[in-house]
């Protein structure tokens, strides 16, 4: 009898570790696993950060967690033209690594197709009763964002695709990079490195980028990618809409290149004539939809009119999370 029960006993451990493995090794009932393309990328992407100031005692400076430094000077904030007074509310958002770039569904492409290396960009909101406050400001802000090198950066701010507004949540919109505003209209801004920073005035909030162009002086391709075994649509940026995201990620230069132009059933382009031929780096895609994940991953050097084809295999969150992860020393 007591063999039995011995018997018994170490039989249903048996069972309940093989269940807990199970558990461990499947996506399905985990409740923390994103079942969505927009839930990944709410889940590892950059994390909205929100201070509180005082509007009537300014200036002031918010601190950011990744290091990022914001000092709103007296006079800068206006709502419909009029000066705000009391408490406002920030928003803001730090994307300073590649992972971050992709895991938050944003790119580095510069509105003319060319591809950017990013020197990390940022998101300002503030919020006066719950109401955003005038994105335009009366008197510039002063950024200081975190520099990982020597040099100069230039300044961009976010805009859709075609590069004509300010970009905007949605279901069919892109994200891509453009000259700010400045006093004499818009115009590129170059900013040198100072003490471990990229510390500029700007006049506006929204999408704060400090990019440079990729520095590859070959001659330029189209780069087209067929993505096989696709469940899911393509992404818009931070996948507003679309389960599906396809990168072009340069080996040794911060370069983030979606591509995101349609061409076809489950194939996107590159900006026409945008991408260096003999350029070396990694083609990823992946999809997450109805709580399974799907990737491919391919080592590539890029070549004139280039055609790929990507073949997506289902795989786990951690699998597509330690695959971007990986992409920050490439």
């Amino acid at each position: 009898m007591k063999t039995l029960n011995l018997t018994s006993a170490l039989f249903i451990v048996l069972i309940a570790l093989g269940v807990a493995c199970k558990k461990e090794n499947s996506n399905d009932g985990d409740t923390n696993t994103a079942k969505t393309a927009k839930e990944f990328t709410a889940k590892f992407g950059a994390q909205k950060q929100t201070k509180e100031i005082n509007a009537s005692a300014l200036p002031q400076t918010v601190s950011l967690l990744d290091g990022t430094k914001i000092t709103f000077p007296i006079g800068s904030l206006t709502k419909g033209g009029v000066p705000v007074t009391g408490n406002v509310t920030i928003e803001a958002y730090e994307v300073l690594k590649r992972s971050a770039v992709i895991f938050t569904g944003g790119n580095t492409n510069h509105s003319s197709g060319a591809p950017l290396a990013s020197d990390g960009f940022i998101f300002i909101d503030v919020k006066s009763g719950g109401v955003s406050v005038d994105q335009n400001l009366a008197v510039p802000i002063k950024i200081a964002i975190p520099a990982k090198r020597d040099g100069a950066t230039q300044l961009w701010v976010g805009v859709d695709q075609g590069g004509e507004k300010p970009l905007v949540a949605g279901p069919a919109n892109q994200m891509a990079w453009a000259a700010p505003r400045n006093a004499n209209g818009v115009g590129m801004k170059e900013v040198g490195a100072s003490q471990s920073a990229f510390t500029f005035d700007f006049g506006s909030l929204g999408w704060v980028n400090c990019d440079i162009f990729y520095n590859n002086a070959s001659p330029k391709t189209t780069v087209r990618v067929e993505v096989l075994n696709n469940p899911g649509s393509m992404a818009s940026f931070h996948a507003y809409g679309g389960e599906t995201f396809v990168y072009f990620c340069a080996r040794g230069a911060n370069v983030v290149a979606q591509l995101y132009t349609a061409d076809g059933p489950n194939k996107v382009k590159s900006y026409d004539n945008s991408m260096p031929i003999g350029s070396e780096g990694k083609m990823l895609s992946f999809c997450v939809k109805d709580g399974r994940f799907y990737y491919a991953v391919q080592d590539i050097t890029i070549s004139a009119n280039q055609n790929l084809t990507l073949t997506l295999t289902e795989t786990t969150e951690a699998t597509i999370q330690g695959v971007i992860s990986s992409l920050d020393n490439y």
